[in-house]
């Protein structure tokens, strides 16, 4: 029950009942659109609204519990125009009073504005435009402080601030000389405004006397009355009660003359009150009203829908037939690609048998490999014979007269020349390779008569260097110690056995890069992490591989150096001798064969990758026959502490000498094998290539494709991850690895043979 006019206003809830429009649609407003509030709320809201419209409609506009952020701009029209004197918006999410393009000159005509329970934390500036304003509700807000124009209501009569966070009041409180009902209870105010004596309408005050400071807590909890008369006092003011300045309000606010009787004002009251009585029933009658349109249109909807769902039965009953046939089809379907899924089953069951197959052999030749490098570094003896070779060397630095009598020079020079032209040729050939490979493909159907000229032409050119080379290698220093240094990296058997074993870590890291890439078109996960670890542990050993053929490489250069400081200046023909020599000299095996090695022996140790175990045999002098009665236990104590090993070279020992049992004659030439019919290897010719220690590579290692271009051939390591995978000219600007996204550190080419 709220006071309007010098009357007391009963309100009355509005129904929540929404009705549609007469088009049967309801339009969603801009303001629904920032925020979504459930069906409920926006149907109250077009409801109220429609209601507010009608023709006969009261002065109240309600609008409360709708979930609205902000007061749509529909009702400030509204009001405007159907000249509304009571708007309720309370519960509500309202942060602000008056949106964008909106303004409070629009709501001239309210006189009561409700809007407790929302989340109001200030007032506009504006809000004394509200000049007929006469009840101002704003309980539970967020209010920090309230607008100085307030004190421009002149026609305010009831301020209800409370439950807010205010701390203090404006002074132009003062200025509200209609003021009858204060409340600013439940807030943070501990003064009160001297200002508030000059209103002496003030009937009820309500604060929280407990936290009041000015007036003191004593005045205020002895009432309203008490409390004008300490700010009167306070402001220099003589007290007068609120009764000698009610009438005036009263009649300012009723429009109309009464006299100073009680009568009078008791008669006002009353009409007033009837008049609010009648407009209640009027509004019930239109309620009712209202109900009874809203039953028929439930009714005709009822009927639409019960038509609807006769529809919706036909609708189903030919779905059902559609879904019979439609599931007749894919139970057809679904046979068919079970069948073809079987198969597809049965071939990825192949494929992977394949594939497991083709990893166990990689394995097994990876673990040869690690067990072929653990012994290398295992094997002490290999350095002390590396260690005395060298000092052989040195000693035979001295250069005889014997031997520079004996100097073939002409064929030295020769050997030299290939040897210089080998070392040039494969440097071309790296540096020309991928240039030459598209040329000749082009040109090979269209210019094969001009190439067989050119190249007769280059064979002249060849054998004219050859002869020019030949003379200038007799004669120049330089070219000879080229020569020389060529044909000793060629000859040293540990560089050998490193070249050796990077080929080989080489094909064995292509065929698990081709494997990787058809488990993934495969889309297989088994046993993947697996092949990382091995072609991880691969990676580390060339990497290791290649530190160790630098440092050979350097030492290599280091007895160059040595051998070139402790020439004689006047010598002639000294790189010339040193080369002669270096072809004279034999292989090791053919040295531990003089020492009386036997040559089965030897081959026997080769092929199970345990040459470098030959000088522990040569010191003990073993023979096959005593290796066959040898125990493991004994071969051990010997230094031989691979156990596989042992067992394969005491059971191969047995196996030949069986075999030489069954066949008479192959021992007695096995026996009778001497160190005349070994013959030294001639000066012209290059000594064999030392069998690698690890496994033989697999003569059928498949080509792989760039996995960039998909045209050229992988040629490029990527080193720390391992990965073959590109060519050499989409490596270039590459700087992590395409397959597995590490970054490279390094890149290594692959020649293949051929």
């Amino acid at each position: 029950m709220l006071l309007v006019g010098g009357s007391w206003w009963l309100g009355s809830r509005r129904s929540r009942d929404p009705v549609p429009t007469s088009g049967g649609k309801r339009r969603m407003p801009l303001f629904f659109r920032k925020r979504k509030p459930n069906d409920e709320a926006r149907k109250r809201f077009e409801y109220q609204m429609c209601l507010a419209k009608e023709a006969g409609a009261d002065d109240i506009l309600d609008i409360s519990r709708c979930e609205l952020p902000e007061i749509p701009f529909g009702v400030f029209s509204t009001c405007k125009v159907l000249q509304k004197k009571v708007l309720i918006v309370h519960t509500n999410c309202l942060t602000s009073l008056v949106p964008k393009s909106c303004s409070l000159l629009s709501l001239g005509t309210i006189k009561v504005l409700d809007l407790h329970d929302n989340q109001l934390t200030a007032l506009p500036d504006a809000l004394g435009q509200l000049t007929s304003l006469q009840v101002l509700n704003v309980e539970k807000n967020q209010l920090k402080c309230l607008p100085h124009s307030i004190g421009d209501l002149a026609q305010l009569q009831t301020l209800n601030v409370k439950d807010n966070k205010l701390k203090d009041l404006p002074d132009t409180l003062g200025e509200l000389r209609s003021l009858r009902t204060l409340d600013v209870s439940e807030n943070l105010i501990q003064r009160l405004p001297q200002m508030l004596a000059h209103v002496r309408t003030l009937e009820t005050l309500s604060l929280d006397a407990a936290s009041m400071v000015y007036p003191p807590e004593a005045v205020c909890s002895m009432g309203t009355e008490a409390i004008q008369q300490f700010l009167c006092k306070e402001s220099g003011l003589e007290y007068y009660p609120p009764s000698q300045f009610l009438l005036p309000v009263l009649e300012r606010d009723g429009g109309e003359t009464s006299g100073d009787s009680t009568d009078g004002l008791i008669c006002s009251y009353v009409k007033e009150e009837t008049e609010w009585q009648n407009k209640f029933l009027d509004y019930e009658k239109r309620k009712e009203q209202k109900m009874l349109e809203k039953l028929e249109f439930e009714r005709r909807l009822e009927i639409g829908q019960r038509e609807h769902a006769q529809l919706l039965q036909q609708s189903s009953d030919q779905k059902d037939e559609i879904l019979q046939t439609v599931k007749e089809e894919q139970f057809r379907l679904d046979k068919g690609l079970c069948e073809h899924r079987r198969y597809l089953d049965g071939e990825r069951q192949r494929l992977q048998e394949q594939l497991k197959q083709t990893e166990q052999s990689i394995s097994s030749r990876i673990q040869r490999l690690l067990e072929d490098n653990q012994k290398q570094r295992k094997n002490s003896e290999i350095l002390k014979s590396l260690e005395n070779e060298r000092i052989k060397m040195e000693q035979l630095m001295a250069i005889t007269q014997e031997e520079t009598e004996n100097l073939r020079q002409r064929e030295i020079a020769s050997a030299m020349q290939r040897m210089l032209t080998e070392s040039c040729k494969n440097r071309f050939i790296q540096m020309t390779y991928e240039s030459q490979k598209q040329s000749l493909v082009k040109q090979a159907c269209s210019s094969m008569a001009q190439m067989d000229e050119r190249f007769q032409q280059i064979l002249a050119w060849q054998q004219m260097d050859q002869n020019k080379a030949i003379s200038q290698i007799l004669q120049e220093s330089e070219m000879q110690k080229a020569a020389f240094e060529a044909l000793q990296v060629k000859k040293d058997l540990m560089h050998r056995h490193i070249r050796n074993q990077i080929k080989l870590i080489e094909t064995e890291l292509l065929q698990l890069t081709q494997l990787e890439l058809k488990r993934k078109a495969l889309d297989t996960e088994a046993l993947q992490e697996m092949i990382s670890e091995q072609r991880r542990t691969l990676s580390s050993l060339l990497q290791q591989l290649l530190k160790e053929k630098s440092q050979r490489e350097e030492e290599l250069q280091g007895i160059l150096l040595e051998m070139e400081a402790k020439s004689e200046t006047t010598q002639e023909n000294y790189w010339l001798i040193q080369y002669q020599r270096l072809l004279n000299q034999k292989p090791l095996s053919l040295k531990l064969q003089e020492e009386g090695l036997e040559q089965q022996l030897v081959t026997l140790l080769v092929e199970l990758s345990a040459e470098h175990y030959l000088p522990i045999f040569a010191h003990h002098r073993v023979s096959l026959n005593m290796l066959s009665h040898m125990s493991p236990g004994d071969l051990a104590k010997m230094g031989i502490s691979e156990t596989g090993l042992q067992h394969a070279l005491i059971r191969r020992a047995q196996e030949l000498l069986d075999g030489a049992k069954t066949l008479p004659g192959l021992l007695k030439a096995v026996e009778g094998e001497g160190l005349e019919a070994l013959e030294p290897a001639s000066a012209e010719e290059f000594p064999e290539a030392v069998t690698p220690t690890a496994p033989p590579a697999q003569a059928d290692v498949q080509a792989s494709e760039c996995v960039v271009c998909l045209e050229r051939e992988a040629q490029m390591i990527f080193l720390n991850c391992g990965h073959v995978c590109c060519c050499q000219s989409c490596c270039q600007p590459l700087r992590t690895c395409p397959l597995c996204r590490q970054n490279i550190v390094q890149c290594l080419r692959i020649y293949h043979s051929g």
